[in-house]
């Protein structure tokens, strides 16, 4: 009854196995081994186009280090102030680019609106050996919050990175909820969009520990190999990582995953909709839901046990619900009910 988050789940069946079966017998070191090789061509087919793809053990890894390929230690980054870059990576950017500058943008529902962008890029000085220089876009896919952007809504970013000289970066820890929540293909909020560089996810939707920088533009490539040496993510034993990511995106595994989660907070969000005094804090579109409970609620559910957080960014009576790919719909059921409790009899 853990409604923390999608990392305090296990790991998929499917995933364990896949490990299981790379631990057998010998394999070349630092990615050199067939599995790591594989996923370059099956993250082409996946994403319908020719991608390069370099494995890492984590989000915050592959944020940093996809970013510090295309920001000079002098560049600015824009993101939503709500974005993980900005408030849950402890400065990493900043690190593994050498000094760089996170400016945040406006826009509702931790989304950064393409007007807002285009007004805070015209007045930031490109060219003005005074100021930061404008380098990088990064957008949250799903949002902080909870919410999508749709195809059209990062084209019209894409088109302002554009028109700036900017390179757009993805950060896709909860990307196959995206998906889903879309019904589009990866493509379709990727390349075909205009995003540079993703970094997809998959720890937080099934695999133990494994994520993916994506590169659409292949050549902004050339660096990362070096970087991620240096960032100490160029693991010996790369094929347990390239085995998660293999096993995550075959039968699409990831979108089955990340549906059920879909799901699971869709239901909890239509349950709780009936409830007075009950408001929601954003749109419900992937597998988070941030709500406003009274505090009578949130007792009740403490006492039987259910596990989740307070966002008091969000306000005292704001709690954070996630669902995963593992998620019980008893469990689901159990919280309904409990919450609907004093308002049934």
């Amino acid at each position: 009854m853990n409604f923390c988050s999608d990392n305090a789940t296990g790991v998929s069946p499917e995933i364990m196995t896949a490990i299981a079966a790379a631990n057998s017998g010998a394999a070349m070191p630092y990615g050199d081994d067939e599995c790591t090789r594989r996923l370059q061509v099956k993250f082409s087919d996946l994403f319908e186009t020719p991608v390069t793809v370099f494995p890492v053990a984590t989000g915050s890894a592959a944020n940093a280090l996809a970013l510090a390929t295309v920001t000079p230690p002098y560049g600015a980054i824009y993101c939503h102030a709500a974005s993980h870059i900005n408030v849950d990576e402890c400065g990493a950017p900043e690190f593994f680019t050498g000094g760089a500058k996170l400016v945040t943008v406006t826009g509702n529902h931790a989304k950064i609106a393409a007007e807002s962008l285009k007004t805070t890029l015209d007045l930031a000085g490109q060219g003005i050996v005074h100021r930061v220089q404008p380098a990088a876009i990064g957008i949250t896919q799903a949002t902080e919050a909870g919410t999508v952007y749709n195809p059209a809504e990062i084209s019209q970013i894409s088109e302002v990175a554009r028109s700036h000289n900017l390179y757009l970066h993805v950060d896709g820890a909860r990307f196959a909820n995206a998906v889903v929540s879309l019904g589009c293909s990866p493509a379709d909020i990727t390349w075909r969009a205009g995003v540079d560089i993703l970094s997809f996810g998959a720890t937080k939707n099934g695999a133990m520990a494994a994520e993916a920088v994506v590169f659409f533009d292949r050549e902004l490539a050339a660096t990362f190999p070096f970087r991620r040496k240096r960032g100490g993510h160029l693991f010996s034993k790369m094929r347990f990582l390239s085995a998660q990511l293999e096993a995550y995106i075959t039968d699409d595994l990831w979108l089955r995953n990340a549906s059920h989660a879909n799901q699971m907070a869709a239901k909890i969000a239509q349950g709780l909709a009936s409830i007075p005094e009950v408001n929601f804090c954003y749109p419900v579109e992937a597998n988070e839901i941030f709500v406003q409970l009274p505090e009578s609620i949130i007792a009740r559910l403490l006492n039987r046990g259910f596990q989740f957080y307070r966002w008091e960014s969000e306000g005292g009576c704001t709690v954070r619900l996630v669902t995963a790919f593992n998620t019980k719909e008893a469990d689901v059921n159990d919280f309904i009910e409990c919450c609907q409790g004093e308002f049934s009899q």
